[in-house]
Formats: C-alpha cells, sequence, structure tokens
C-alpha cells in the first residue's frame, strides 16, 4: 500500500482501534489516540528505523485499512487487546511473544480481586475472566489507575502501608456493591460502557426514589466519570516513543530542516496561521537554584530559537507561583518578543490563577492552560478553557513535557556550576 492511498479510507482524528487488511485477511490491530495521525505514521520515510522491517513488509502487503472508532484513548487500549485476542493478526503475533504480554484476570473469589499477570505465568483456569493481551505495560498500568478510581477493586497489594487508607475505605463497601462493581468492571472490559452507564443510572433513579440521595449522588459521579474518561496520560504515553524525545514524535524535530513554513502535514488542519504556543515550567531543588523556562510551539512546530531561561531573582524559598509571576512579568515586558495565542503553565488552580492575573495586569486577553500532574509527575487533567483543550489536547500534553525537560535541563546546568 502507498502514502497516496490513505485519503480514500478518510481516517477520523479520533480516538480508536485501526485495522490493516490484505483481501478478508487481518494483518495487523493496533490503537491510537488519534487514528489519522497513527496510521499516517506507518507510511513515514524513517518506518524501518523506528517500527523495525517486520511491520514495513506488514504495510507493503496491506491493501485496505479500516477502523472502529471509540470515546476515549482508555476504551481504544482495551479494545485492542480484545481484538488482537479475538483475531490473532498475523503480524501482532510475530511482532512479540505473547508470553512478555500482560492480561487483567479476575479470580474466583467471591468478590474478585483483579491482577495484572505475565502471559507466561498465566493459567486461564486458575480466573474467572482473563483480558489481553496488552502489549504496552506501561499503558495497561496507567489505565488500571484510571478504571479504578472508577471502580475501586482488591488486588494482591491490600497489606502493603502505602495503600492502607484505599483498602480501609474499600472494605467499607457493601459486598452486594463491591461484587456490583466487579460486574461493571468487567462488562468495561468487553467495551459493554453503554450498558453499564445503563444500569448504573437505573440505579441512581432508585435510591433517589428511596431519597438515598448520597448513594444516588455516587453513582451520578461514576456516570460522569465514564462519560468523560480522563485519560491525559495515556494520550501522552501514546504518542511518546522511548528512542525519540516526545516533541519530536508529535511535532517534528527541529533538526529536520528549518524551511520557511514547513510543519508536520498532519497539523496543517489543527492549527490558525501563525499560532503560538508558550508553555512555562519552574524548577529548583528545595527553593535552591530556582529557574524558569518558556517554550514555544508555533504552527505545531517547535521554536528553539524562541525559548527563553529565567534565574528567578524575587523568590528565596520554594515559592512555585511567585517563581511563576516573576517569570511571566519579566517575559510580558517583552512586547518585542511576539504574542502568544495561548499560555500553558504547568500546575493547577494556583498557576492559572497567577497566570491570568499577570495577563490582566499588563492588559493582554490570552486563553491560559493549566496542565495538574500526578505523583508521578504525569500529566493527568488539563484546567481551561474545554473548546481550547478539546482542539489542541496532544500538543498542550507535550508542550507541557519540552517545558519541563527544558526546565530540569537548565536547573541541572545552574546547580552543576554553583557546585563547582
Amino acid at each position: 500500500m502507498k502514502s497516496q492511498e490513505l485519503k480514500k479510507f478518510n481516517l477520523p482524528d479520533n480516538p480508536g482501534v485501526y485495522f490493516f487488511y490484505k483481501g478478508k485477511d487481518i494483518l495487523y490491530i493496533g490503537k491510537a489516540t488519534s487514528l489519522r495521525d497513527r496510521v499516517k505514521s506507518y507510511f513515514g520515510r524513517d518506518l524501518i528505523a523506528t517500527r523495525g522491517p517486520l511491520l514495513v513488509d506488514m504495510v507493503v502487503s496491506a491493501d485496505r485499512i479500516e477502523y472502529q472508532g471509540t470515546d476515549s484513548v482508555l476504551e481504544a487500549l482495551i479494545l485492542e487487546a480484545e481484538l488482537i485476542k479475538k483475531h490473532q493478526p498475523r503480524y501482532n503475533t510475530k511482532e512479540k511473544d505473547n508470553k512478555s504480554f500482560n492480561y487483567v484476570v479476575f479470580t474466583k473469589d467471591k468478590v474478585s480481586k483483579v491482577l495484572v499477570v505475565r502471559g507466561r505465568k498465566l493459567d486461564k483456569k486458575n480466573y474467572k475472566k482473563v483480558f489481553g493481551p496488552f502489549p504496552n505495560g506501561l499503558q495497561l498500568r496507567e489505565a488500571m489507575r484510571i478504571v479504578r478510581k472508577i471502580f475501586p477493586y482488591f488486588d494482591n497489594h491490600s497489606d502493603k502501608k502505602q495503600n492502607f487508607q484505599f483498602y480501609k475505605q474499600l472494605s467499607l463497601i457493601p459486598e452486594k456493591d463491591q461484587e456490583k462493581n466487579i460486574r461493571n468492571l468487567i462488562l468495561f472490559f468487553q467495551g459493554k460502557k453503554k450498558q453499564v452507564i445503563v444500569g448504573l443510572r437505573k440505579d441512581m433513579m432508585a435510591y433517589a426514589k428511596k431519597k438515598e440521595f448520597e448513594r444516588a449522588g455516587e453513582i451520578k459521579k461514576k456516570i460522569f466519570a465514564l462519560e468523560h474518561i480522563n485519560d491525559v496520560a495515556l494520550i501522552k504515553d501514546d504518542l511518546v516513543s522511548p528512542t525519540v524525545s516526545a516533541f519530536e514524535k508529535v511535532l517534528g524535530s527541529p533538526r529536520e530542516g528549518k524551511k520557511k513554513g514547513a510543519r508536520p502535514d498532519h497539523f496543517q488542519n489543527h492549527f490558525p496561521s501563525a499560532y503560538r504556543i508558550e508553555a512555562y515550567d519552574i524548577a529548583h531543588m528545595s527553593g535552591k537554584n530556582m529557574v524558569g523556562v518558556m517554550t514555544v510551539v508555533m504552527n505545531g512546530q517547535s521554536e528553539n530559537s524562541e525559548y527563553r531561561k529565567f534565574i528567578i531573582e524575587t523568590q528565596k524559598d520554594a515559592n512555585d507561583t511567585g517563581a511563576l509571576e516573576e517569570v511571566l512579568s519579566r517575559r510580558f515586558r517583552h512586547t518585542e518578543w511576539g504574542m502568544p495565542d495561548l499560555v500553558v503553565v504547568d500546575g493547577g488552580v494556583a498557576q492559572v490563577n497567577t497566570a491570568k492575573r499577570v495577563l490582566s495586569r499588563y492588559q493582554f486577553e490570552i486563553p491560559v492552560v493549566g496542565v495538574i500532574k500526578d505523583d508521578r509527575h504525569k500529566a493527568k487533567a488539563l484546567l481551561g478553557d474545554e473548546n481550547i483543550i478539546v482542539k489542541f489536547k496532544k500538543v498542550i500534553i507535550l508542550a507541557n513535557v519540552e517545558s519541563h525537560r527544558f526546565a530540569i535541563t537548565f536547573h541541572r546546568s545552574k546547580r552543576n556550576k554553583a557546585f563547582l
């Protein structure tokens, strides 16, 4: 198959699962944050270097592409595993030994435990339900964190001190509700989210009718969580290659020739003309050697020459919002640098409000988006205008990743000089 044939398949810029076919045979199944962008990546010149000769052979052999859209990247990941297990496509099974893949299993206890098991240790007779294989272990762990917030479950770590409070609270939930959680989780892994939501709505109405409004409210939160799955961390992981920087993977390498107006084709329809995103981050060690940075994306392409470094002068302790206010104040005195169309800050409400306050002081009306991180410094939510977030979600996350990388590098350099 040639890249010129892609247009006829009309792939959307949405999450889902894609299929490479040869005749009636499925050669390969994969999942994507953006079906259009991911499938297009198979036709890049560097495919043999990034994915290997096996998948090059698959692309050459294929004669058509089909897809199945999903509401979220999380659901795409689960659907991919189910479809690979069902169809056993030739190139999926050749690409990696299934014994090294992960599986999600439900034990045969009255209230099932939910475990992640390696293929080499899997004996399906020992479990009530088995889902998988899941090729990407890191993404699966992130996915399990997401679903566990919606449907809490026990695993084999209930005796570990760091999760004591979680398991203590879970054990207080009536057993029948724990069983219902497990049933809903199984349905979710079977791709039956709509059926789960219908059942939850019935339960919510029943509790409301009995005037058990607190229980009804808890179920309402579950329904909202299912209808608005927060899979920001999975979006970032899906776009990052371990051998290529996150920014270069999606936005195009700054080393690939700075031709005037050049940018990756798959951003042509995403960015208005000359759309400029500025991302900010602060780095320090317990308030020492505190620095700030600004990174810039123009038209979907990183602009290294526009990056700026700031040594924090007004803060003597670990005051991130104070440092951010200083950086933004100093930056917006430089109108000759050009004005951004969007400001991205690392942090939540405090950082977003700080940025808005500085912009208001200088009388600039520029939208601000905050990237909220988990305890492993992975993006877990975006805060700001929903329309902007929906349109630019991927590039916002990756711009934030780049600002964090740049800040850490600058901080280490300053710390090393101070030590010497």
